[in-house]
């Protein structure tokens, strides 16, 4: 088969890995992290047009290399294609292989920050959409200074502890080693900023089964979403996770 994929550039080594070794012939399209930055609607609608330059006479299905990504992908329509899409909330479920492993590892390690070589390379939104971002409008962003310098340092203080530290809640580092690393400075800079935030350190082994069947078309599974032309993607809110309902004609 000849199959589009459409990815989110935090998979990017795990991918081109997979893919060089795929059965198929794919190409492949990485749109940047920070799409995820936007909210929902925005996302879908760069999504959208993403989907809406691939040449439907040229493949036989586009796969997306994302997962639901806080409802990012609701409303994205299949027109002309077939789209395959892994059920997952996040790209985590990826890098573990399966929703269960992922579940149960949340479970048993609460407040735990996740790190990849893709999030450590690309995981903060960069060029012009880091002017779009819900963080920037929301001032989330904001240096510890500047705040300093506008609200004075009682209100700076709390400004910051309640919009801008967004890892107050969690407690501990886990680098996923993937075995695409080219060498430990990955590992070892995850290690270094468990360090120093007085954080915990884990590794866990990451499993490329669910991204290799999604490239080498093993689509014949639960772990996967198949939409037909003229659908689209709606969230479900049952194990399955995603789900594709008609779109009428106009």
């Amino acid at each position: 088969m000849r199959l589009k994929l459409l990815s989110c550039e935090v998979l990017y080594r795990e991918l081109c890995h997979l893919v060089s070794r795929s059965p198929n012939q794919v190409d492949v399209e990485f749109l940047p992290k920070g799409l995820h930055d936007l909210g929902a609607e925005p996302m879908c609608a760069r999504l959208q047009e993403a989907l809406d330059r691939v040449d439907p006479g040229r493949y036989d299905a586009v796969l997306m290399g994302y997962a639901l990504c806080n409802n990012g992908l609701a409303g994205l329509l299949s027109r002309e294609l077939t789209l395959v899409v892994p059920r997952a909330h996040d790209c985590i479920t990826l890098f573990l292989g399966s929703r269960e492993r992922y579940a149960s590892y949340f479970m048993a390690n609460p407040g735990v920050y996740f790190q990849t070589t893709g999030w450590m390379e690309r995981g903060q939104a960069d060029g012009e959409l880091t002017q779009l971002t819900i963080q920037h409008k929301a001032g989330m962003d904001a240096e510890y200074a500047d705040l300093v310098a506008k609200y004075g340092e009682d209100n700076a203080k709390f400004l910051y502890e309640t919009l801008c530290d967004q890892t107050r809640n969690y407690s501990q580092f886990t680098f996923i080693e993937m075995g695409v690393e080219p060498n430990a400075s990955f590992e070892e800079s995850a290690r270094a900023q468990a360090e120093e935030r007085g954080w915990r350190f884990a590794k866990e082994r990451g499993d490329l089964g669910l991204l290799r069947r999604l490239v080498d078309g093993e689509w014949d599974s639960p772990d996967f979403l198949v939409v037909p032309p003229g659908h689209r993607i709606i969230a479900d809110y049952t194990d399955l996770i995603l789900s594709a309902e008609k779109v009428a004609p106009k």
